[in-house]
């Protein structure tokens, strides 16, 4: 990150963090230096900054160590290009523009803050019928079902599980599949969340708390099962998965909650012809990572999404925010509002 000199923009306000704790004891709200453009790179004027679990448990401790002295948490944001690096078209002055990897391996400073300087690379435009807040929330939960869902090939025509429906990224596997011409199966834990899936696009759901997963998709399916499953709880969800797979079918995983560490049943993998695959989207390649930003780019500007904000919060209360995230419950991505 570089600054700005004391006779140009001075400072900005900024949350931030110099050791691992509680929010409210941790994360501290006052001025740092302004950021300035660096080659390749667009400087942001932050209008919404996304709070996603992975920033909550950096915050918290939970990944080890912090990687850096103090740390801007918070991935994901939208906001306006004020300024760009050399080697940036001027074309970017002046857009709005929505953004992921803000604060990550490599990265000390996040969007929770009034600006930030990004690679060009990890931002693109933000339609103008789409809010600040709607556009933080599509970075790591929408990226990481775009991956998730195309990660075994195109989905056209064919039947996709989505488990956990409704969830901040299942809710964008499900539209984002339906999108690209997918049958869709969701399941859902409740009466609200299976509206939530259907107005999502989904064309089945399944309360895993009432019904066999395995049984109804079976039924769903004329007993073949689907073609591929994007799964937010690899171990948890493991013996139902793989009675839902058809032969040659494909899971993609992005957690793996109920289990950290399950017995696979590799002989069953083998029979049918399964594969496998875990999307951690910061490690993903770049090509993945680019075809989601634009296909999520068209996606929003081509239609009514449901871009879900749980809650939004004034920077100064980023505390709030990441105590939302923890609590549980949230429908959406939390936002922090800056300015």
């Amino acid at each position: 990150m570089t600054f700005l000199n004391d006779e140009e923009e001075g400072t900005m306000k900024a949350v931030w963090y110099d050791r691992t704790g509680a929010a409210r004891e941790v994360l501290q709200y006052g001025e740092l230096p302004t950021p300035s453009a660096g080659v390749g790179q667009v400087l942001i004027r932050i209008r919404a900054s996304g709070v996603n679990p992975s920033d909550a448990g950096m915050r918290r401790g939970g990944t080890g160590s912090m990687a850096y002295p103090r740390i801007v948490p918070n991935s994901d944001g939208a906001g306006v290009v004020e300024a760009v690096g050399p080697g940036v078209s001027e074309r970017w002055v002046g857009k709005r523009v929505w953004f992921y990897n803000g604060q990550r391996n490599g990265r000390a400073f996040g969007s929770a803050a009034e600006y930030i300087e990004l690679d060009v690379d990890l931002v693109r435009e933000l339609p103008d019928h789409v809010s600040f807040a709607e556009g933080a929330t599509l970075g790591i939960p929408c990226m990481t079902a775009h991956v998730a869902l195309f990660k075994a090939g195109p989905v056209q025509g064919r039947t996709v599980l989505v488990t956990g429906g409704a969830g901040a990224v299942g809710h964008y596997a499900v539209q984002l599949a339906k999108w690209a011409g997918a049958t869709v199966i969701a399941t859902v834990s409740s009466q609200d969340k299976a509206e939530r899936a259907l107005a999502g696009g989904a064309d089945h759901v399944i309360d895993y708390r009432r019904e066999d997963v395995a049984a109804r998709v079976r039924e769903l399916t004329g007993g073949e099962g689907v073609h591929h499953i994007v799964d937010v709880d690899f171990g948890g969800n493991l013996a139902a998965s793989l009675a839902s797979l058809r032969m040659n079918g494909s899971l993609a995983f992005y957690a793996t909650r109920g289990e950290a560490a399950p017995q696979v049943p590799a002989g069953a993998l083998m029979r049918l012809n399964l594969s496998v695959h875990g999307v951690y989207l910061p490690v993903s390649p770049h090509e993945q990572r680019r075809r989601a930003q634009d296909d999520i780019t068209r996606w929003i500007g081509t239609g009514s999404r449901i871009l879900s904000v749980a809650g939004t919060f004034p920077l100064e209360d980023a505390a709030g925010a990441h105590e939302m995230v923890e609590a549980g419950g949230k429908v959406g991505t939390v936002v922090v509002e800056v300015g």
